[in-house]
Parts: structure tokens; C-alpha cells; sequence
């Protein structure tokens, strides 16, 4: 839909966002509004409360006087909503980007693959299990060409973010893993180099993702086994009890969160609860205060539940773990003192705070409260106790380390 640069608040939710806005919009006053209100909203916001620029290269300044412009000479509501994805984006943040995008739009990371740099190729390191992209054949060590008969060089040329002080590996970590994984709704074509040299297309479909529920099983040698697929289920919290019951007996646990999104410390603390006897602070957190950051305070899990579960737990994660999935194996490792096996996760480090822009009524989220260990080891630099290599069971690596604990 096109719009004028000038637009009213009522002729807006009469259009686009009808379907979306709430039907109290059609009643409020006529005015005139501008999208360069709701870019200074947006540009604004991440300003005061966005709490990661002091671990990023981007010249937020720069940002505005790059984009501002693009903003405000949008002809559609579809040309503003790809300024602001891109404003997002110069931010590199897996936790930072637009809420809903639609069907079409650029993924960020991580979707279904993982890939490194190698010297200048970009290199397949992990595939998502059970996922459609590990059925059609890419293989960990593939070299990435093309995507959509895109060359993957140019890819990621036209993704990197043009507003930084100076080069930032982490930018180019996010920048290569968006670039692989395509648009939302899309299946993707692929070429990549196999480690004989070969080129070979892959096509690679539609991601039908699954999100069953808590499963639980008894493995060899008396231990448990119990995955956690989402954080976001409230119902999970029942489900792992019932879990935790049948296995009460056994020697040692498994707990799998890997490819786990994330989602409630609601549902994630009452878990943790099951483990522990006493309140025991299992995080950190601060929040922007002015410039910096303000003064840290403790997350607190209490108690809960008819038995305390009180063999050794080991908790399984991958490059999939994200955000609450990073904070529960943290916080399992200082309230239980859990060990933590796989590969490096998401790296989402911080609590998210909600953005509607109050005239085109585009949704976006953002890193606000970074989380820590009690230690205060930043929840985005969390490491395994035991690290797995690109294509190593984890499983059996967590059954290892299990068995050597309890000994």
C-alpha cells in the first residue's frame, strides 16, 4: 500500500493496519502525523534503552543520518517497514528485529544452519537436527556458494551493516548466518562445495518445525533423560514434573534443551525450583541507566515441588539454545551445580523489551536487560563445560560426562 509522506492516524488504521490495530484507533481524533515520527521513535528508543552499544561498533548517530532520510521518503508501508528492519539490523542482534514480519521478508539467525568463516569462505559448522535442511544433504564442512543463485559473497555485502565505527567480527558472525537462512515462507536453493570440491544444488524445503511436548525416558546405567523443546509453554512446568516423578529414582539426569528458542522465566524458574531446597539467586541483571548501565540485581528461584531431585544433572545445548535456554543451563550450573555439554549457543544476552510504533503500528523487539551469572560471567559469553565439535553426538557426550561425575 502507498501513503504520503504526511499521513492521518485515522486513514492509516482505516488502511493497512485495519486488521491488526485495535478497533479503539477508529475512534481517536483526526490529526496529521509523519513517519518521521515513528522512525525518531524507533531511533529514540534504541537510543535510551537499547543496553548492548557498548559492546557494539555501530555509530548509532551515523544510523540516523543514514536511514532517516530512506525513512521519510518511503512510498509504501512495505518500503518504511524494510528502513526500519535495516535500522534493526545495524545493531546485528539476533533479539533485535521486527515482531511478525511477513511472508517474504529476510530471516534473521539462526534458522536451520550454522556457518564460520574460513579464511574468506563461509563454511556449513552445524545443521539443525531432525530438521528438513539435515534430510536434503547438507553436510557440516560444505562450503556455501550461492543462495537462490545469489552469490553468497554479494549476499553478504548487501546484509553488513553500513554503520560501523570499524569492522566487528561478531557483525560479520550475524551478517553470514541471516545470509544463509533465506526469507520467511520460502524454500531456499543452495549451491555449496563439498569437501571433495565437488559443487553440487541442494534444494532445500520448507522448515516444518515441530514443538512437541516435555519427553522423558530412562536411559542405560540408571539415568534420566528429560528434553525440554520450549520455555514458552506453561504447561511445560506440570509436564516436567510428571517427568521428574518417573524418573526420581534414577542416578543422574539429562536435561536437553537443545533447540530450545527460549521463551518465560515463568516456566523456566519453577523447573529450576525442582533442584534446590532453599532460595538461591540464579542471575543477574541490569538496565540502562543514562549512558551506562545501572546497578545489577539478583533473579531468585525458590523451592518448589513434593522432592528435591538431588543426583547430578547434566544439561545438553547447541548453537540452537537460545535466550531463556542459555539462562536455564546457566542458572542450573550455580543453583545445582550442573554441567553443561554441547556446542556455544545463540549467544542472546539480555531480556527483551516490546516497541509498537504508535502510527504505522509496526511491532519490533529489543535487547534492554542483560543477564549474567551470579558469577557475573555476561550470559552471551556461556560456554560448555564440555565442548562438542561441529557433528559430535552430544547426547553420548552428556551420557560421559554424567557417568564420570556420579563415578
Amino acid at each position: 500500500m502507498t501513503f504520503p509522506t504526511t499521513l492521518s492516524r485515522r486513514a492509516l488504521c482505516a488502511g493497512v493496519l485495519s486488521a491488526a490495530a485495535p478497533s479503539a484507533r477508529a475512534s481517536e481524533p483526526l490529526h496529521d502525523i509523519t513517519l518521521a515520527q515513528d522512525f525518531d521513535e524507533l531511533w529514540g528508543t534504541l537510543r535510551d534503552h537499547y543496553c548492548f552499544f557498548g559492546d557494539k561498533r555501530t555509530d548509532w548517530d551515523l544510523v540516523r543520518r543514514l536511514y532517516r532520510p530512506q525513512a521519510l521518503g518511503a512510498q509504501s508501508y512495505e518500503q518504511f517497514e524494510d528502513v526500519t528492519r535495516r535500522v534493526l539490523c545495524e545493531l546485528y542482534d539476533a533479539h533485535t528485529h521486527l515482531t511478525n514480519p511477513p511472508d517474504g521478508a529476510l530471516r534473521w539467525p539462526l534458522y536451520d544452519l550454522y556457518v564460520e568463516r574460513h579464511d574468506r569462505d563461509v563454511r556449513i559448522a552445524a545443521v539443525q537436527e531432525d530438521s528438513s535442511t539435515a534430510d536434503a544433504g547438507i553436510l557440516v564442512g560444505d562450503t556455501v556458494m550461492a543462495v537462490d543463485d545469489v552469490a553468497i559473497e554479494q549476499i553478504v555485502a548487501d546484509r553488513m551493516p553500513r554503520c560501523l565505527s570499524r569492522p566487528d567480527a561478531e557483525a560479520d558472525r550475524y551478517v553470514i548466518n541471516a545470509s544463509v537462512a533465506g526469507h520467511t515462507a520460502q524454500p531456499r536453493r543452495m549451491r555449496v562445495r563439498g569437501a571433495d570440491g565437488q559443487a553440487r544444488d541442494v534444494a532445500l524445503p520448507l522448515q516444518r518445525r515441530s514443538n512437541p511436548d516435555i519427553e522423558h525416558r530412562t536411559l542405560e546405567h540408571g539415568l534420566g533423560y528429560i528434553r525440554i523443546p520450549s520455555f514458552a509453554n506453561n504447561d511445560a512446568v506440570e509436564a516436567f514434573d510428571v517427568a521428574l516423578a518417573a524418573l526420581r529414582e534414577t542416578r543422574g539426569l539429562v536435561i536437553d534443551v537443545r533447540g530450545n528458542g527460549g521463551g518465560d522465566t515463568a516456566v523456566a524458574r519453577p523447573i529450576m525450583g525442582r533442584f534446590i531446597t532453599a532460595p538461591s539467586p540464579y542471575a543477574l541483571m541490569r538496565r540502562r541507566s543514562g549512558r551506562g548501565l545501572g546497578q545489577r540485581w539478583s533473579e531468585t528461584v525458590d523451592p518448589r515441588g513434593p522432592f528435591t531431585y538431588a543426583a547430578p544433572v547434566v544439561v545438553l545445548v547447541d548453537h540452537w539454545s537460545a535466550s531463556m535456554a542459555e539462562g536455564f543451563p546457566m542458572g542450573m550450573r550455580t543453583i545445582k551445580g550442573a554441567r553443561i555439554v554441547g556446542t556455544r549457543t545463540m549467544g542472546l544476552g539480555a531480556a527483551v523489551f516490546s516497541l509498537r510504533l504508535d502510527r504505522t503500528g509496526l511491532g519490533a523487539q529489543y535487547s534492554a536487560e542483560p543477564v549474567y551469572a551470579v558469577s557475573g560471567q555476561p550470559r552471551w559469553l556461556l560456554e560448555p563445560d564440555v565442548k562438542t565439535g561441529p557433528g559430535a553426538d552430544i547426547l553420548a557426550a552428556g551420557i560421559t560426562d554424567l557417568r564420570t561425575t556420579i563415578g
